[in-house]
């Protein structure tokens, strides 16, 4: 039997992409319309930011511990979070914590190796690019990185909290990203993480002026591999 996927929320948004992959995907691995089961507990997006806010990590880190010992006991095997800029604080629970974790940088990592890549733009909340989520990971895989400039992190920063975590997509947005993310391939980056968990619902290969690491998804088909044993 695979094993079941237990996923600790954050924005609707992402965790939904997240949520939807694994059901769609599953198939590829398990058959017409077959997933592994999947259980999920979000506490309140505005829990966890009242702790962002605040730079209070082992406040989110005690959120993110108390949703997996809720996933615990209705049988998760494992975890996942589709949220990056949560990922700072894992380290102050994850010796506490019930189940293991996929981490979504190791993912991402992984996969930019598996592909070739060696320069990469990082995308996502200020948070996440000011902190060494991604760039320990990446250092340990000898893979270079650039992060936006200090105005580029505040505008990203706003697009996702004031719009793509409440659904909206606007074409601004876009052009804005793509601009950013144009200035990081005369940087000679040769590809860009989406390291928000809703980034991915605005930008991807078809709009990028770089190729494009979907961390949501990524980590959405890393937890079916190691579901069905893969």
């Amino acid at each position: 039997m695979p094993q079941h996927i237990g996923i600790v929320g954050a924005s609707a948004e992402g965790a939904a992409l997240c949520y939807r992959t694994i059901c769609v995907e599953g198939a590829d691995f398990l058959g017409t319309h077959a997933h592994p089961q999947v259980s999920m507990h979000t506490h309140s997006l505005a829990d966890y930011m009242r702790c962002v806010y605040c730079g209070d990590w082992r406040g989110v880190g005690e959120l993110m511990l108390s949703s997996a010992e809720k996933l615990a006991k209705i049988g998760a095997d494992f975890l996942i979070c589709p949220d990056n800029t949560f990922h700072q604080a894992l380290p102050f629970i994850e010796s506490r914590s019930p189940l293991r974790w996929l981490h979504i940088a190791e993912v991402v990592a992984a996969e930019a190796v598996g592909r070739g890549f060696r320069r990469l733009g990082l995308i996502g909340t200020r948070w996440l690019v000011e902190s060494e989520v991604y760039p320990d990971r990446l250092s340990a895989r000898a893979l270079e990185y650039v992060r936006p400039n200090r105005d580029e992190r505040e505008e990203i920063n706003r697009i996702i909290m004031d719009e793509l975590v409440c659904g909206i997509f606007k074409p601004e947005a876009v052009q804005y990203h793509q601009r950013v993310i144009r200035r990081m391939k005369d940087e000679g980056c040769d590809a860009v993480i989406l390291g928000c968990t809703e980034t991915p619902l605005l930008m991807n290969d078809s709009n990028s002026p770089l190729p494009t690491l979907d961390s949501t998804r990524l980590l959405a088909r890393a937890a079916l591999r190691r579901a069905v044993g893969r």
